[in-house]
């Protein structure tokens, strides 16, 4: 019988490693998960912004609002 991940665990999984958020309105950040909570909000560190497929620029930390969160995924 092959174990079910839910879907938070797997989010804790993530902690401290990089990953990719893909965000409504053609918005992405790839940095590193520094945390979250049930609501899928996001706290992220060394971020690279990307709008419309270019870089933005990057950030230091950026906490995004877990309803405007389309997927999570490794980069």
């Amino acid at each position: 019988m092959v174990e079910q991940l839910k879907p938070l665990h797997v989010l804790h999984e993530s902690l401290n490693k990089p990953v990719l958020v893909a965000m409504k309105g053609n918005k992405e950040y790839r940095g590193v998960l520094d945390g979250y909570d049930q609501h899928l909000n996001l706290v992220l560190k060394n971020v690279e912004e990307i709008i419309n497929g270019e870089s933005k620029g990057v950030h230091n930390v950026v906490i995004v609002r877990g309803d405007n969160v389309i997927y999570i995924s490794p980069p």
